[in-house]
């Protein structure tokens, strides 16, 4: 299916109103490699785009803008785990109401990431204590140029903090096309963040994680369907030890997560609120009221609006504390994808 001229508004959840010279909505992995080697061929600059949960759009894409709508979830078990196979076209957050409905735990702590069961290995998503790497066992991958698919195993993956190898060999001329989770039967409550750490690791069950979690986003975080954002715009900060520690020593109740490294992870969120900037404004784009780690399409805002906003942010918190903000959204270019962080410069 294909559509001439159309508005990305519709397809990005910031609603900001960019246009594509093309749209095509693929529903299987042939009519996605068919597609974008026709875009090839025109020589047109070709994205392809989950439920454009991630992205901001700086301007008209001059090109074809591919709709992954991949579907289907088949399930299989054994003793000791489930196996699911899921279609990268698949929502994510239903994908994890539908696994708690046929009692198979371990996705809950994810509820509610907005976007498509084929973005979340791209962005290793997480929240609440648990990362997409911890379920997943492999991702399908198709090679456009040839129209095969081949199968990375989880460490193949590469993931890192909001990173993997999808970022970076396999970004372009490459599509997911399913990823393979493998949710364990003996279930461990992950209860260290938020409200979570309320609940009675004894007691509480997979719904109620679920329930406080979709609690907690829908609490603090803005529908896009009602106003425009792209989730958390800005990454959570690593650290040095000293760098943290001359932080702490200013700030004493600013929150840190001691990473594997040795390093030390920073709250984004809690950093730009110290900047006092919930509420600031450019021109129709806005730091959120309850979340410092949203910015929003408040008024009709335009791309320039939430990147003079990011750039204000990003600055104010670098003068505050010593520590540059990198973007977690996507930066979309006329003909691709560019470096947020050089944007922002």
């Amino acid at each position: 299916m294909s559509n001439s001229h159309t508005s990305l508004a519709e397809f990005t959840t910031f609603g900001i109103n960019a246009q594509a010279k093309n749209i095509i909505t693929a529903t299987s992995p042939d009519a996605l490699a068919e597609a974008w080697r026709g875009a090839v061929e025109r020589q047109e600059p070709v994205l392809i785009l989950g439920d454009g949960s991630n992205v901001l759009f700086l301007e008209d894409f001059i090109g074809t803008i591919l709709l992954n709508r991949i579907k289907g979830i088949s399930v299989a078990d054994d003793e000791h785990s489930w196996r699911l196979h899921v279609g990268a076209g698949e929502n994510w957050h239903e994908l994890v109401s539908y696994s708690l409905e046929q009692g198979m735990s371990g996705l809950e702590n994810l509820a509610l990431i907005p976007g498509c069961a084929g973005s979340a290995p791209i962005q290793n998503i997480g929240a609440y204590g648990i990362e997409f790497q911890k379920v997943c066992e492999y991702v399908d991958v198709l090679n456009l140029r040839t129209n095969e698919s081949f199968r990375l195993t989880a460490d193949e993956c590469q993931f890192g903090y909001r990173e993997s190898v999808f970022k970076h060999s396999y970004r372009d001329g490459y599509a997911i096309v399913a990823v393979g989770l493998r949710l364990e039967k003996q279930w461990h409550p992950v209860l260290n963040y938020g409200d979570l750490a309320k609940l009675s690791p004894e007691t509480v069950t997979p719904k109620q994680v679920f329930d406080s979690v979709c609690h907690m986003r829908m609490t603090k975080l803005p529908d896009p369907k009602k106003t425009g954002n792209a989730g958390s715009f800005f990454k959570n900060p690593v650290v040095s030890a000293a760098v943290a520690a001359q932080i702490k020593s200013e700030f004493p109740e600013a929150p840190m997560y001691p990473q594997a490294s040795g390093e030390m992870k920073l709250a984004a969120g809690w950093l730009i609120d110290r900047c006092e900037l919930k509420g600031f404004q450019v021109g129709g784009a806005a730091v959120h009221q309850h979340q410092a780690l949203v910015l929003i399409n408040l008024d009709c805002a335009t791309s320039g609006d939430v990147v003079e906003l990011a750039r204000a942010v990003r600055n104010r918190v670098a003068q505050k504390f010593g520590v540059w903000l990198e973007p977690e959204v996507r930066f979309i270019s006329a003909v691709g994808e560019v470096n947020a962080v050089e944007v922002l410069l």
